[in-house]
């Protein structure tokens, strides 16, 4: 399968572990970014990687950001994208088989609860 996978600056770390995985599990990711910890903002990543997953490109998508909010939005805003911000396998798991949802996301920013 081949996946889109996008972040912000707070969803980097986990982004780069998230591309070792799919490497490990076989398959195919399109990274769009960002490509450092540097501050960022997300719609610039998670939009055209939305858009790739609209268009057919990209079969499915994970995008990460701060609280995984953020970027659930903005792909939500791409016709065809059916995205779904879960925290659990569970939520995972049901979102692809009751609401066919196409784009995962999640919070980056696990470590930093209540500390804003």
């Amino acid at each position: 399968m081949k996946i889109a996978v996008a972040s912000d600056h707070a969803g980097f770390e986990y982004k780069e572990k998230l591309k070792e995985l799919l490497k490990e599990l076989g398959h195919e990711f399109v990274d769009f970014g960002t490509f450092s910890s540097d501050s960022t903002d997300y719609p610039d990543f998670a939009y055209p990687a939305a858009e790739a997953v609209a268009n057919g490109e990209c079969e499915r998508g994970i995008f990460i950001c701060g609280t995984g909010v953020g970027v659930s939005i903005v792909a939500n805003k791409v016709k065809g994208i059916r995205a779904a911000n879960c925290c659990s396998v569970e939520e995972a798991k049901l979102s692809r088989q009751h609401n066919d949802a196409n784009v995962l996301t999640f919070r980056g920013e696990v470590n930093q609860l209540g500390k804003r």
